[in-house]
């Protein structure tokens, strides 16, 4: 996903380092795009080094670009944080006088406004004429928060923390964007505003999520390219949903939520300790970790060392439990189990063929088969899923990111919950 963040002129700016970090550690693409104002409270290097990309605040920079333009049009979501009175003035206007207001004029994607300023700008007439101004326009304009302010002040007018930024921004552009196509003859999924409903509210769920490595000597291991980010957007979506979550975290790349319990395991069979020792006090249980088919058969407590002049000798391997299978075996009643299914076509069948085959085998409630390589499913901002039920019947699709998908996942979940 492709995340443009505009950051205007006050205090709190300083603030915005960690929503830009919010947004990377989900492996979307940050471009911050400050005013010159703001530049006095954080230098263009520090966006920069967070972000990765240049950053400019003129429509007279990169003009054979035409980044006045492009930036706005390619742009997935724009935030901007904190939001002055004066920059909130100027879009309400339709002034494009720097990089950022001309951005959000060409932008066709969900806007987020959050406000920051001193409570009596916030209360003053010609603001809150110009944040109804947005909202009117389809601008989502977050309410700021109450608290201290510059100085010994204290009121509304407090920048609104950088992850409930990141989780409100989330869920609008889940409630927009989500394109969830029901298969020919089955039910559309509700749109997906299960955030909006608490439809988790006062449950347990339970996510695995990363890859396992299975050691071969101390130093080497059998993993896979799961880069955790699904699992990771899954226990985002169920926390807004008012869920109580535990994320079972094998090798991950993406950072997991700073409300959910974790519980770090490192091969297969570790995963399976802890699921199951998690399972029976879980309302759902989602396995979204790729859990390694197969181990080493013998682990050496030593390095293998390489012989010069002969080969290595051949690796013996054994197939490891199937856990999702023993969890639906096991399954506590009124449960909701969800098992993937990173799939591969090959000469026997293609990703779906081979997805109804595991549907079946497996028993989960649903399985979400999504087709994966070298750059498809693992490490990607995005997915495309299709959802199975326990007969391997398809009752749904869904493309998007991955919160988006995960999103839909938890809003099917929803509905199957007694």
């Amino acid at each position: 996903m492709r995340v443009v963040i505009g950051v205007s002129g006050g205090i709190a700016a300083y603030k915005v380092a960690h929503l830009v970090r919010f947004f990377k550690e989900r492996g979307d693409a940050v471009r911050v795009v400050p005013t010159a104002a703001s530049l006095n409270f954080v230098g263009a290097a520090t966006w920069e080094a967070l972000s990765g990309e240049p950053v400019s605040t003129s429509v007279f920079d990169g003009v054979d670009e035409v980044q006045h333009v492009r930036l706005g049009h390619e742009a997935d979501l724009v935030v901007i944080a904190p939001a002055t009175a004066d920059v909130i003035a100027r879009i309400a206007a339709g002034r494009a006088d720097d990089l950022l207001t001309a951005t959000v004029l060409t932008a066709t994607c969900p806007i987020v406004v959050a406000p920051a300023m001193h409570t009596e700008m916030w209360n003053n007439a010609a603001t809150v004429a110009n944040v109804a101004t947005l909202r009117a326009r389809g601008l989502h304009v977050m309410d700021p928060a109450v608290g201290r302010l510059t100085g010994k002040d204290s009121g509304a007018g407090r920048l609104p923390e950088p992850q409930d930024i990141g989780d409100y921004a989330l869920k609008v552009l889940a409630q927009v964007h989500v394109q969830v196509h029901a298969s020919a003859g089955s039910e559309p999924f509700a749109q997906p505003a299960a955030q909006e409903s608490k439809s988790l509210a006062g449950r347990h769920v339970v996510i695995s999520a990363g890859g396992t490595r299975e050691p071969l000597d101390p130093v080497r291991y059998l993993g896979n390219n799961s880069s955790g980010l699904q699992g990771v957007a899954l226990a985002q979506a169920a926390l807004a949903a008012g869920a109580r979550v535990t994320l079972v975290a094998a090798a991950m790349t993406a950072s997991a939520p700073e409300s959910v319990s974790v519980v770090q395991v490192g091969s297969a069979l570790e995963m399976r300790e802890a699921m199951h020792n998690l399972a029976p006090h879980a309302d759902v249980i989602v396995m979204a970790a790729a859990v390694a088919d197969f181990r080493p058969a013998v682990y050496e407590d030593t390095k293998i060392k390489k012989v010069v002049g002969a080969d290595p000798q051949p690796i013996a391997l054994v197939k490891n439990p199937d856990i999702l299978q023993e969890l639906t075996a096991a399954r506590v009643p009124g449960q909701v189990i969800v098992g993937f299914a990173a799939e591969t076509g090959d000469s026997t069948g293609d990703v779906l063929d081979h997805g109804r085959a595991k549907a079946v085998r497996k028993q989960a409630d649903l399985l979400v088969v999504n087709e994966v390589g070298r750059t498809k499913g693992f490490g990607t901002a995005d997915n495309s899923v299709v959802l199975l039920d326990r007969a391997g019947e398809q009752v749904g699709q869904v493309s998007g990111t991955k919160y988006e998908v995960a999103n839909a996942i938890v809003a099917a979940v929803a509905e199957r919950l007694v």
